[in-house]
């Protein structure tokens, strides 16, 4: 059975707020894939006694060097953080600069998790990104590792919505296999009493280009020296990722008198705690009035009450938590903390085996937008506080050129310009786009369409965004939120479809902000002229001016039932396509697994794309990567072929391709 926090609540008091993840996964064994990357997980220093189970390796991060990490170039993310920028609330509830979200979620299990992705759609591949503040790569356990750095997809998808990513520390209960050693040799001191430990966590946060870590130390029976050393640790720790740009957030769990005592509040046992750390998480036993009172110690420690989270654990009934929202985010005043939210990956969690990319997709606008499906006109009967209800959303696109063909980073197929290039299912969450910000607003005086993303059909990637439903008046879908400078010289192009019915389509494209909450952009329309298929229509902007605020489309049915696709959305000046990558090649092999990498192409390249040159001359698509090295599994030559021909290509912002490089290899 698979502990939920509140299960190991009833199971007793010693561990009965720990943040737990999720037990060890059975994993393939290395010989099954031998050059198989994962993603990276250590112990402290010293290891467990005994033996590791199958698919399970155990490392000391004392040990660890960048120069001597072979998966390095697998797990190592490459997109910048974005700047993000906060729009006119799409509602009257929603506020800004108040309670802020913070997600921790297990993505997988800590050990057997691919680097780069897997043959498979069922992934939690998280979309709401416009409405969290950090991000948690929430697992470790006591027989597999115990320090987790997040995949290199996750982190690079965050970063394009603006979303740091934090690595986790976790030092588990006595009852989960915790030992104390282990904290100690945490916060071992070297011979010029440094911590050794915190410099090595900042070093791999570097390397691998996330932004910091959430530090969880539940392993009791501690005392004050061990208190006091975690204490110079952590101040250690936040100064060296201060220098370097990252982040460190502190769960309330062990206090200052070394040993493990939830206080569901900011006081005296954990303040101390809470000034060497960016934010604190504050335990699920929180009350009103502990958090009430937490907010106003922070405000007297010179500190905001919103670096406060407060812990909702929704791993076991999601949206049918029964929570005092009240006690975090008012509706009536100034929300009182920020919300932590434990383990929102329950959308896809709960859902029956079959589940379809569709359905977590359905479920997650649930649990982030609301009942009503549309953040801009909340279900006030709605028990469930969702995010977009209480906080206003955010969004990254800032800047020409900006494209999006409304990949979610996982699909049932991979299309190429509206066809079929592989029929493998997928999952690579670095390959995800800037999603729409607002899923879904609708806005109609008659009666609303479903919207979603669909995996049936794609112009490229593995979803597109479709219009379902009864038009009985023009309807106008809110697609992105933006800051877009323009000339006379920017175009948008829309790739669009519509598969039942007849409807007229037209661009929305707001020139100016809307300045008050729940209010609609003021848009201007073009309409577009119709075809059959996929369509591309190129719109200049030349009679407008200034900076686009947002954009949109509007639908005008002729009658019935339409069913409407989008499949992509660009603003450009130009169409340029990007240098090609160099020096592709295949690093290591073994049977039908290939380790390849190549040097970047100079400019900006979005990611990398991979091929396969088939004896009949089709090509065939294998993955693409953000980063500079990929790993391909169970290859077979082709009938009749002595050697299998890779193609890699960089693909640009405006998913413009450039020339092809190829390499060989020989079976």
């Amino acid at each position: 059975m698979n502990p939920t926090r509140r299960t190991v609540l009833l199971a007793g008091a010693a561990a009965a707020s720990a943040l737990l993840p999720s037990p060890p996964a059975t994993a393939a064994p290395k010989a099954a894939a031998a050059l198989q990357p994962y993603a990276s997980y250590w112990y402290p220093d010293s290891l467990p006694s005994g033996t590791p189970g199958a698919g399970i390796t155990w490392r000391s991060l004392k040990t660890w060097r960048a120069a001597d990490d072979t998966d390095l170039a697998f797990n190592a993310a490459s997109v910048p953080l974005a700047a993000r920028f906060t729009p006119t609330p799409v509602n009257t509830t929603a506020r800004s600069r108040q309670a802020r979200i913070q997600s921790l979620v297990s993505f997988g299990p800590t050990s057997g998790n691919p680097s780069q992705g897997a043959a498979t759609a069922d992934y939690y591949a998280f979309g709401h990104w416009a409405y969290i503040d950090e991000l948690v790569f929430w697992g470790g356990s006591s027989g597999e590792g115990l320090i987790l750095a997040p995949n290199a997809p996750i982190v690079d998808a965050a970063h394009r919505h603006g979303v740091p990513v934090l690595g986790n520390v976790f030092l588990p209960p006595v009852a989960y296999g915790g030992q104390l050693r282990w904290t100690r040799d945490l916060v071992q001191k070297d011979s010029a009493g440094r911590y050794p430990l915190a410099d090595r966590l900042v070093a791999v946060a570097a390397a691998y280009g996330f932004d910091g870590w959430f530090v969880n130390a539940e392993t009791g029976g501690g005392d004050s020296a061990l208190g006091a050393a975690m204490l110079g640790f952590m101040r250690e720790l936040k100064s060296l990722a201060a220098a370097r740009g990252q982040r460190v957030t502190w769960y309330d769990s062990m206090t200052v008198s070394g040993s493990v005592s939830w206080q569901g509040a900011l006081n005296s046992r954990n303040q101390a705690f809470f000034e060497t750390a960016d934010d604190m998480f504050v335990d699920f036993r929180w009350t009103a009035g502990s958090l009430a009172s937490s907010g106003q110690l922070a405000q007297q420690l010179g500190r905001s009450r919103y670096e406060l989270w407060a812990g909702v654990d929704v791993e076991a009934n999601g949206w049918n938590t029964s929570e005092n929202w009240d006690a975090i985010v008012p509706t009536d005043r100034a929300h009182i903390t920020s919300i932590g939210l434990y383990r929102p990956e329950w959308t896809r969690n709960h859902l029956p085996a079959t589940r379809t990319p569709g359905d977590l997709h359905a479920a997650d606008d649930r649990f982030w937008t609301g009942r009503s499906a549309d953040p801009s006109r909340p279900d006030p009967t709605d028990t469930w506080r969702a995010p977009a209800v209480c906080v206003a959303d955010r969004s990254t696109v800032t800047s020409v050129p900006f494209a999006s063909v409304f990949n979610t980073g996982h699909g049932l197929r991979w299309y190429e310009e509206g066809a079929v290039t592989s029929d493998t299912p997928w999952n690579h969450l670095g390959l995800q786009d800037r999603l729409p910000s607002r899923q879904w607003v609708v806005r109609t005086e008659g009666r609303r369409p479903a919207v979603g993303f669909d995996f049936a059909d794609a112009w490229r990637g593995g979803s597109s965004v479709l219009v379902d439903g009864e038009l009985d008046a023009p309807a106008v879908l809110d697609v992105y939120a933006t800051r877009l400078a323009i000339t006379g010289g920017t175009v948008v192009e829309l790739t669009h479809r519509t598969d039942a019915g007849a409807v007229r389509v037209e661009l929305a494209v707001a020139t100016e902000p809307s300045d008050t909450p729940g209010a609609p952009p003021a848009y201007t329309f073009v309409a577009l002229e119709p075809g059959d298929g996929w369509q591309t229509s190129v719109v200049p902007l030349a009679g407008l001016a200034g900076t686009v605020h947002g954009l949109g489309v509007r639908l005008t049915a002729a009658g019935g039932p339409v069913k409407w696709r989008l499949g992509g959305v660009a603003v450009r000046e130009g169409t340029e396509a990007p240098a090609a990558p160099s020096g592709f090649r295949v690093t290591a092999a073994s049977g039908g697994d290939l380790r390849l990498a190549w040097d970047p192409a100079p400019g900006d390249v979005r990611h990398c794309t991979l091929h396969r040159l088939l004896p009949d001359g089709t090509r065939r698509f294998l993955g693409g990567t953000c980063q500079q090295a990929y790993f391909l599994g169970g290859l077979r030559p082709e009938q009749g072929e002595r050697a299998a021909r890779f193609e890699l290509r960089a693909v640009g912002e405006l998913y413009t391709s450039s020339a092809p490089v190829t390499v060989t290899h020989t079976w």
